[in-house]
């Protein structure tokens, strides 16, 4: 007789992380529970309603906002956001463009140009 196949889950903090919503703000169905690989593909695939607003308005967590933002993480935390932060709070930064955030896109566009750099380096070493 063959085994029978276990259902692969996760905790509901590794679920929101791959779903790029703030755990917190989820509902408590959704916290409290495990999220089966089909829960997710499911919930990735029709979004319900509540993870649409989420995702719309957040609050979002740090990684999202430092994507939106243009900065690392760590320069968030350099800037003191150290909080998940909503859309509104996201585009009241954007507009206010605060020094540190001037720096941190500054620095986030060397680390890339140099990330750039060392790749195409790399290819022309490969293909030599």
């Amino acid at each position: 007789m063959s085994p029978q196949k276990t259902t692969q889950t996760m905790k509901p903090a590794t679920a929101a992380k791959k779903l790029g919503v703030y755990l917190e703000a989820t509902p408590a169905e959704f916290q409290e529970g495990v999220v089966s690989r089909d829960e997710l593909n499911s919930l990735q695939a029709d979004p319900p309603e509540w993870l649409r607003e989420l995702r719309r308005t957040g609050p979002h967590p740090r990684p999202v906002v430092a994507a939106r933002l243009g900065v690392s993480i760590s320069g968030l935390a350099r800037g003191g956001v150290t909080e998940a932060l909503t859309t509104e709070q996201i585009e009241a930064l954007r507009e206010e463009n605060p020094e540190w955030l001037q720096r941190e896109r500054e620095t986030q566009a060397e680390v890339q140009k140099e990330a750039e750099r060392i790749k195409a380096a790399a290819e022309s070493r490969r293909r030599s």
